[in-house]
């Protein structure tokens, strides 16, 4: 996790900061589209209210109930109660304090997973009637442990990437101005990578360069965007615009953290990209020269590689094609 503390801008772009909204009004690229994320609908009471609904006829003594359950150290059929007290009297005074219990107890129990959606809900319904921040961080802390620990199956645990990073994207829509919410987009971003998803890592890591600018999650993002952007040329194939964007960040990365001790990797990343470049810029400039483009098209073309790059490998024959078609030769 990295500390929030603010730091020189390590590579700013004009900031959109999310301000003090509670939910994030903006979209956010490279997060799942929101109705995968968050899609909060209220809590209806249980079909056979009989046997799963409240044990009591009042929200009062419903809470009565269930404080003497956790008393007597019945955990599991406490949250069962604060769980119907919830979905039974859904706008009483104790509804919101049973969320939160509920919540709580299952955090303790390590459920994490359940934990979180329960901290979510109480989020998402109960908002002006709880500690909105605090919920907030708990959340987050909720999602790192997760991340950490991998998702519980029967008595096992295994990695559920795509679960877990969801569950950050949901946090930082719901609280985008809080503290850690530029930690939690570096965390996103990673995830990405996890899934070999690096078009969206990177949207990811510049978004988070965007409306973060000075943190040091902003600073770390530009090293793991560039790594990031040489993965997806070698991943997808190359081609101009591509490469060109690439070298075009790489460049203000180098020249904005020159200073920086990892300086050096981002110039390798760059004359990578920029050998990359050039070798598309001539396949782009050889395509005009053929049998169905017109002599002077070809002729540009190769003109225009030469203006831009005239130290090339390629430059003598670009030059020696270009007197063939200034003489007249096909």
């Amino acid at each position: 996790m990295f500390a929030l503390s603010a730091l020189s801008p390590a590579f700013a772009l004009p900031a959109t900061g999310p301000g003090s909204a509670l939910y994030a009004t903006d979209a956010y690229p490279g997060f799942d589209a929101e109705g995968e994320i968050v899609s909060p609908g209220r809590k209806e009471p249980r079909w056979f209210g009989f046997i799963f609904g409240p044990k009591m006829d009042s929200a009062p003594e419903q809470m009565a109930w269930c404080r003497s359950l956790e008393g007597e150290r019945r955990f599991s059929k406490a949250i069962r109660e604060y769980d119907a007290l919830v979905r039974e009297w859904p706008f009483s005074a104790e509804a919101p304090v049973a969320q939160r219990r509920m919540a709580d107890l299952l955090l303790d129990a390590g459920e994490l997973e359940d934990a979180i959606a329960e901290y979510r809900y109480l989020l998402d319904f109960y908002r002006s009637q709880c500690d909105y921040s605090g919920v907030a961080k708990l959340l987050f802390m909720c999602c790192e442990m997760w991340r950490d620990e991998g998702k519980k199956f029967m008595f096992y645990r295994f990695a559920n990437t795509i679960d877990v990073r969801r569950a950050y994207e949901a946090l930082v829509l719901r609280a985008p101005g809080e503290a850690f919410a530029p930690a939690a987009l570096l965390v996103i971003a990673g995830l990405r990578e996890d899934e070999d998803r690096f078009d969206e890592a990177v949207e990811v890591y510049g978004n988070l360069r965007n409306i973060h600018p000075g943190s040091e999650a902003a600073h770390e993002a530009v090293f793991r965007e560039a790594a990031a952007r040489i993965k997806l040329l070698d991943k997808k194939g190359y081609n101009l615009s591509r490469c060109r964007d690439t070298v075009a960040f790489l460049r203000q990365a180098v020249e904005l953290n020159a200073a920086d001790p990892r300086a050096g990797e981002l110039r390798e990343m760059l004359e990578k990209a920029k050998a990359l470049y050039e070798e598309e810029c001539w396949k782009a400039a050889r395509f005009y020269d053929s049998p169905t483009r017109t002599k002077r098209s070809a002729y540009s073309a190769l003109e225009r590689f030469l203006e831009e790059h005239p130290a090339s490998s390629h430059a003598a024959e670009a030059r020696a094609r270009m007197a063939e078609l200034k003489e007249g030769s096909r």
